[in-house]
């Protein structure tokens, strides 16, 4: 293995992945199984055969562990249970979800759904899950932003709120942790088919609307956030902290 390869091998790295039973978090699982790492696959249920599947053929193990997210209570006691089981060198926070509603009418309980999954629920896993990776002065954490951490967006008020802040606590835990040899960053997608796209993908007017802000002239497809994935993740990070990659095709420039 040359120096470039040591460099981003994840060869003996375990990664525990949130919401990897579909889109994101199931490209970069598979992404960082193909780097070498093993996975914990954290998630609220459904059919993980797919991903699983996919991270096996690769040689890699797969564990699930479901937790259900819109209970941040729950979450550091699951944390335990896996940092019995596993050395979590890498933790990729990607689970998340999203509630449309005009700014005026937006639920406070979708708000506080919103903010349990996307906020509440990170912060306790990232809690847990950094401890060992400070007492051991190495470790990697990757959250995943968005576009909407540095824009405002329309009809999703509370997603908003929750990716700027998931954008703020990349930033003070890399600060604080930094001295540890604890790398924390995050990726900012741009506009992706996936799950939480879908009311858009199906409205032809707003996918138009929204493709002709894209230079890249296309929606992203989850494989395209593997290369930043596993950047994040390896060795070849090691000086790049608090820091939020935008894989966006461009959109951002415009």
């Amino acid at each position: 293995m040359n120096y470039l390869e040591q460099l981003f091998s994840l060869r003996g790295r375990t990664a525990l992945v949130t919401g990897a039973r579909t889109g994101l978090g199931a490209a970069i699982a598979a992404a960082l199984a193909e780097a070498g790492a093993e996975l914990v696959l954290l998630g609220h249920g459904g059919d993980f055969a797919p991903v699983c599947e996919r991270i096996q053929a690769l040689g890699r193990s797969a564990t699930v562990v479901e937790v259900d997210l819109l209970e941040p209570r729950s979450v550091a006691p699951a944390a335990q249970r896996i940092l019995a089981g596993h050395r979590i060198d890498i933790l990729v926070n990607n689970a998340g979800i999203i509630r449309r509603a005009p700014a005026a009418e937006h639920p406070l309980d979708d708000f506080r759904a919103v903010s349990a999954v996307n906020v509440e629920s990170l912060f306790e896993l990232t809690r847990a899950v950094a401890a060992p990776m400070l007492a051991r002065r190495a470790g990697k954490i990757v959250n995943i932003a968005s576009i909407l951490s540095f824009q405002g967006g329309t009809m999703v008020s509370g997603y908003t709120a929750s990716k700027h802040a998931v954008l703020g606590l990349t930033r003070a835990w890399a600060s604080e942790w930094a001295p540890r040899n604890v790398q924390v960053n995050a990726i900012a997608p741009g506009y992706f088919d996936t799950d939480n796209t879908a009311p858009l993908r199906a409205d032809p007017a707003l996918y138009r609307q929204t493709l002709d802000r894209i230079p890249a002239a296309r929606w992203g497809d989850p494989p395209d956030l593997a290369g930043a994935a596993v950047f994040l993740a390896s060795g070849a990070s090691d000086y790049v902290n608090g820091h939020t990659l935008v894989v966006d095709g461009a959109l951002l420039t415009r």
